[in-house]
């Protein structure tokens, strides 16, 4: 007998190589005043960027420092509602794209972030559902382009905690490979080890579906000789895929 189970995930999943390519025309039909939300350095994606903007009636971007703190959404929050974005992407690691998913639900909710914060906040369910959000990883490790929180640091409290709602579920998630290349070994092996758990972990899990089941049976040993591979050879397209 198989135990009854919800499974949530994007309404839309674009993986390949080159597929990044496709971004502008993605990202058009769900808004023309678009809001990026970046790690700090911008170099490695400047041609997304560019490509964004070209294609905005208005473009605006925030590049994070740090992992993401209350404080981060507010003024991320804030500029893209001074500058009236009607969708938000989010390009970079775990970091970055849990910020754009906090950010564009902020903007369809009026409130300050405890509000609606688990554990440190008050909990509160959100009224209306996030802004159209595309999430672009540019690493291997977090998965947040498939969940449905966003992780975010109270420096008072000294914890994270999350924000969560079925709608900042990423409208589109666009998985491109080659947006890896060249990622330093070390940053290679962290967030590598951290894909490896992600997928080892829910299979030891006791809420464990069948569904999952199937992707933790294919995916663990794709990583499992994919990473050492990745790390060795950081320009190993074959490696960074799986």
């Amino acid at each position: 007998m198989v135990t009854p189970f919800t499974f949530n995930t994007p309404q839309q999943i674009i993986f390949g190589s080159g597929r990044v390519s496709q971004l502008p025309d993605l990202a058009s039909p769900l808004g023309k005043r678009l809001f990026a939300v970046t790690g700090e350095n911008q170099d490695r994606i400047a041609p997304q960027l560019k490509a964004l903007a070209e294609v905005s009636e208005s473009f605006t971007s925030y590049a994070l420092a740090r992992e993401p703190s209350l404080e981060d959404l507010e003024k991320a929050s804030q500029l893209a509602k001074d500058t009236r974005a009607d969708c938000i992407v989010g390009i970079g690691g775990g970091a970055a794209i849990d910020l754009g998913k906090a950010v564009a639900v902020m903007c369809t909710n009026p409130g300050h972030a405890l509000d609606f914060l688990e554990v440190i906040g008050q909990g509160k369910p959100f009224k209306k559902n996030a802004l159209p959000y595309i999430a672009v990883p540019t690493t291997a490790g977090t998965g947040a382009e498939a969940t449905k929180n966003a992780v975010l640091y109270s420096p008072k409290h000294q914890v994270k905690v999350s924000m969560r709602h079925n709608s900042m579920l990423p409208t589109l998630a666009l998985v491109d490979p080659e947006l890896t290349l060249g990622m330093p070994p070390a940053l290679t092996a962290h967030t590598g080890m951290d894909a490896l758990t992600q997928v080892i972990e829910p299979f030891l899990s006791p809420m464990a579906t069948p569904m999952t089941d199937a992707l933790c049976r294919y995916a663990i040993p794709l990583a499992v000789d994919a990473l050492p591979q990745a790390y060795s050879d950081p320009n190993n397209l074959e490696a960074r895929e799986n």
